[in-house]
């Protein structure tokens, strides 16, 4: 495995080609003494010989078919592995669904990003190659962020792209965070990374994101690049945004960022989520409604169960509108406009 990466540069390649799991970790170094390991398929951690105390967690992939981050990803890799990209800080890389991407589907058997947090293990438990992929990634950002000291900045990006359309191109999720402050750094970084929109959730969650923030204090958003191509259609032309800033923090490069100015991002607060509690739950808008669509009090969104599921405040906009999900699952998160921020 090692030969073939090293002939190739190409650990997307390598992944797909071995989708469930390696026999056995492998590590190296490279001859500018950053070490190298892969320890699991899909997983390649990068630890420079001098860093400048930053742990970086970048995935992709968590959804098999939103394929534009598993591409800006296997640059990096594959720039990281030719040394034409020298680090100045530990990152690991994950590819959170290898056989979703061989699929060219979000999933094969279950929703990856609604099984952290420990979600993997309750009821049903362990039944599915996703529930067991979830537990294991839990354990390699466990053991990527507890090698080092907890006084250390942990970052965690987990890269996504979009089911539908979107008012707002590319935007994230800050997820909830329990009376602790947002973090203004985190915000302008974001927004000089092309990501101008920022969506604040109000409530504890199982996805990835939440996982890192939650467990470990890490700076961790779950980030929409744009809407789902299939791989090698992705027009990478707009996410130079994205690619420098990533590099910049990778790289130990002064960042160059703004100072904190609202007036410069979308600021949302997520208000409530809507779960499909019937199997006819179905939207009163059509497929083609981008996400950040606002909707009046009183706006009929959808019907389930014979009764009106019904906008309750002033006004509230949708994103990531999904019918389709099983019973039980969120089909809606509904915004509104976020009021002033406890900043730090």
């Amino acid at each position: 495995m090692y030969q073939a990466l090293m002939e190739s540069y190409d650990f997307l390649a390598l992944t797909l080609a071995n989708p469930t799991t390696i026999n056995e970790p492998i590590s190296f170094t490279l001859s500018n003494q950053t070490q190298v390991t892969i320890p699991d398929t899909g997983v390649i951690i990068f630890e420079p010989e001098n860093d400048q105390g930053k742990d970086i967690v970048l995935s992709c992939a968590v959804h098999g078919n939103e394929t534009a981050p598993i591409e800006i990803c296997n640059e990096f890799i594959s720039k990281i592995l030719k040394q034409e990209l020298r680090l100045a800080q530990r990152v690991m890389f994950l590819i959170g669904n290898p056989a979703a991407i061989h699929h060219g589907t979000r999933f094969v058997e279950e929703n990856l990003n609604r099984l952290f947090n420990g979600e993997h293990s309750n009821s049903p438990g362990l039944v599915n190659s996703e529930r067991i992929r979830a537990k294991n990634l839990e354990l390699y950002v466990d053991q990527f962020f507890t090698q080092r000291n907890a006084s250390r900045h942990r970052i965690h990006y987990d890269l996504h792209t979009a089911i539908r359309g979107s008012k707002h191109e590319k935007f994230a999720i800050y997820p909830y965070r329990s009376g602790r402050p947002y973090k203004a750094e985190q915000i302008m970084f974001l927004a000089a990374a092309g990501v101008k929109t920022i969506l604040l959730h109000h409530e504890p969650t199982t996805t990835f994101s939440y996982f890192s923030s939650e467990n470990y204090g890490a700076d961790a958003f779950t980030v929409e690049l744009g809407k789902v191509f299939p791989m090698g259609q992705n027009d990478m032309t707009r996410f130079i945004e994205t690619k420098e800033m990533l590099q910049r923090l990778l790289t130990g490069k002064d960042l160059e960022l703004e100072a904190y100015d609202e007036s410069k991002v979308n600021l949302y607060q997520v208000c409530r989520v809507i779960n499909k509690n019937y199997e006819d739950f179905e939207f009163t808008f059509s497929n083609d409604v981008e996400n950040f669509t606002a909707f009046p009090k009183g706006y009929i969104l959808a019907k389930e169960g014979g009764q009106a599921v019904k906008v309750e405040t002033e006004q509230e906009a949708i994103v990531f509108p999904n019918a389709k999900v099983p019973v039980g699952q969120r089909t809606v998160m509904m915004l509104t406009t976020a009021k002033q921020l406890l900043l730090c």
